[in-house]
């Protein structure tokens, strides 16, 4: 899109050893990676030169006449060099670095109401990048990765069917950048045996559109548990969410362990729980992130722990949450100032919860 073991629950580690080094520079690919994807190497790199260079032009030129024949042949000659493309195309892959950095930005945010406030004017931004140029898989993936934050972190907890609706819209962004990948819709909800074959094809770089595709998709049937139809999609859920953890165990802060602790720990034994495999899913994802990202936890409350049952253990990990230090790691800002919302929230339903 979620009993206790001691150490999953040491919240207050600040070392940064060298596999800690190794998971971000992971974690930090996952913004950028997305840029990598739909755009072939050398293009990406002429729509940004010919952006500059267009930006050149219309400020710096002194002669009008120059101005415009300057203008036309870098325009025709980058049209050539890149096999042919429309004006908004070139507009919109030229603000690309632009967006990557937006999205740092925004990860950075340690003001939840400047975030969630600032979130729907970019995902329109990226949107409206998508109407100009609609294949490119880069933006199809920041916009699934930014709806499914915006209604994670911002909607759900308040306005569950406005999240429902908003976690569709994340994952149909990413079924299209899964289909650039070679996973088509009709692969995707048909025969398992069809699923497992396509995705048994792809490599690391699938993973960002398998594990965005699984996130959304995952969060849309939690909020429709009541409908068999969506209930009788999380066999696929699962397959891309295995492929992912498979393929990269590292990659979005550990999001393939975090997601099958919550898959596990949610359910009670009888229609499918797990609960040591939730530990230690659990488990996992807190040691990839050096204990550093608080998010592992509240859903070790709200997932395993309550289905559990276990009170104490609830009570203590969400309090531990809630009394954590700021980190060092600030790519964790924003996520960790709502893990602590979320936790807070946890604490105050804790009478209804038990």
């Amino acid at each position: 899109m979620p009993k206790p073991d001691p150490q999953s629950h040491n919240l207050h580690q600040t070392g940064d050893s060298s596999h800690s080094r190794r998971a971000r520079r992971k974690r930090t690919r996952a913004v950028t990676v997305a840029s990598r994807q739909g755009r072939t190497g050398g293009a990406n790199s002429g729509h940004w030169v010919l952006a500059c260079g267009l930006f050149h032009l219309l400020f710096f030129s002194r002669d009008p006449m120059a101005l415009y024949s300057r203008g036309v042949a870098v325009l025709l000659a980058a049209c050539l060099n890149l096999g042919g493309c429309s004006t908004g195309q070139l507009i919109a892959r030229g603000a690309s670095p632009l967006i990557d950095n937006g999205m740092i930005a925004m990860n950075r945010e340690t003001d939840l109401e400047i975030a969630r406030l600032s979130m729907p004017a970019n995902l329109k931004m990226i949107e409206a990048l998508l109407l100009a140029d609609p294949q490119n898989t880069a933006y199809q993936l920041q916009a699934a990765m930014g709806f499914y934050g915006y209604a994670a972190g911002f909607v759900e907890d308040e306005d569950p069917d406005r999240a429902t609706d908003i976690y569709r819209r994340a994952y149909d962004h990413a079924r299209i950048a899964l289909s650039a990948q070679g996973v088509s819709p009709a692969v995707l909800t048909g025969k398992p045996a069809s699923l497992d074959e396509a995705l048994a094809k792809l490599d690391e770089r699938g993973v960002p559109a398998m594990f965005w595709t699984a996130s959304a998709w995952g969060k849309w049937i939690e909020h429709q548990l009541d409908d068999p139809a969506r209930l009788a999609e999380l066999p696929s859920v699962e397959a891309l969410m295995r492929r992912v953890l498979a393929l990269d165990e590292t990659y979005y802060y550990a999001g393939a362990h975090i997601f099958f602790g919550a898959y596990y720990g949610g359910r009670a034994p009888m229609f499918g729980g797990d609960f040591v495999r939730a530990a230690h899913h659990f488990d996992e994802a807190a040691r990839i992130n050096q204990h550093h990202l608080l998010l592992v936890d509240v859903y070790r409350a709200q997932y395993l722990l309550r289905q559990m049952a276990d009170r104490p253990a609830f009570h203590a990990v969400l309090t531990q949450v809630l009394d954590a230090p700021a980190g060092s790691d600030p790519d964790l800002n924003l996520v960790n100032a709502i893990a602590k919302k979320k936790a807070e929230s946890l604490l105050a339903q804790e009478e209804t919860l038990f």
